[in-house]
């Protein structure tokens, strides 16, 4: 059985559709990239998991139970670091710590051994005495996990764990993230591809309230690997808006983007939306048209290329 299932899901703000039907799961001890760009319905998505927030239609289990219906007991199991972290500035850490523990309902007896440990855990043993505000943001995220493990639980979301830092606290970040995935399951929610790849097994990509990909790194590859767009590279004195038109009014194109000139080249992509190659087709139109061809090739996509090509679809 997966530990988080989401399905159907659909939140709605007035005549606002923040999500539209999001449905997926995640196994236990998996790391899940949720991916989006800002105002895709990530912070939304997560809420609803974590029981911050109802939905208008759908359902979340956490460890087969219903956030909805089974919310306390739910929320045991899960901990959550909203993207602004709900921190006191004025307390010490360690007092802060000692608060997080006594909320999550852990026995006094045992409090000061959790708070050992989740600050060992995430390297605060050298500020516990100090004021929460006097910490650079890197640590402050520190604290801000640390808090979301002090009742050491099972499934651990994070909301744009690393916004805001410098490249240093970034790489720190993460690697505290990939240590800790060792033993829970995790859902990382961020518009940032290489922590993606750096941090997660599999990552499922939402776009205005809807999903549209979920699968590892290599397949969401191969998926695109199947239609590859058709990368052209020309030189001619006609305008690009001319040369724009007459490539899109070849048979079997789709869809042309104008790429701009790169080294002195008109460069355009070319969806066909067939699998027949259309290459040499290609290549007689443009020679017939008089333009030098220099370069005319399939593109292999990137997972950045797959983004932008999913998050762009209206």
């Amino acid at each position: 059985m997966a530990m988080i299932e989401v399905e159907d899901l659909h939140k709605n703000y007035g005549l606002v559709e923040a999500l539209r039907g999001v449905s997926f799961k995640v196994d236990r001890g998996e790391v899940l990239g949720f991916l989006g760009p800002n105002g895709a319905g990530k912070t939304t998505c997560m809420k609803i998991i974590t029981g911050f927030l109802a939905a208008t239609k759908g359902t979340v289990r956490v460890d087969g139970m219903d956030v909805h219906e089974h919310g306390l007991e739910a929320k045991t199991r899960i901990g959550y670091l909203p993207e602004n972290a709900p921190l006191y500035h004025e307390m010490r850490v360690i007092d802060y710590l000692a608060y997080a523990a006594e909320i999550r309902g852990i026995k006094k007896s045992r409090r000061s051994a959790k708070m050992n440990e989740v600050a060992a855990s995430c390297n605060l043993k050298d500020v516990a005495g100090k004021q929460i505000g006097t910490l650079s943001k890197g640590f402050r995220q520190r604290v801000g996990l640390a808090q979301a493990l002090i009742h050491d639980p099972e499934v651990l979301i994070l909301d744009e764990p690393t916004a805001g830092l410098d490249p240093n606290q970034i790489v720190e970040i993460r690697e505290l993230v990939r240590r800790l995935g060792r033993q829970r399951t995790i859902i990382l929610s961020t518009h940032n591809l290489p922590e993606v790849l750096q941090t997660c097994d599999r990552m499922v990509i939402i776009h205005q309230g809807k999903l549209v990909a979920d699968g590892t790194p290599s397949e969401l590859e191969q998926s695109a690997a199947e239609d590859p767009p058709i990368v052209v590279k020309l030189k001619t004195d006609e305008d690009r808006a001319v040369v724009t038109k007459r490539l899109r009014g070849l048979s079997g194109v789709a869809k042309v983007e104008d790429r701009g000139v790169v080294d002195d080249l008109l460069t355009f992509s070319l969806n066909t939306g067939t699998t027949d190659d259309l290459r040499p087709m290609i290549a007689k139109e443009i020679t017939a048209a008089g333009w030098t061809l220099y370069e005319l090739k399939r593109d292999a996509l990137d997972l950045e290329a797959i983004f932008r090509r999913l998050t762009q679809q209206i």
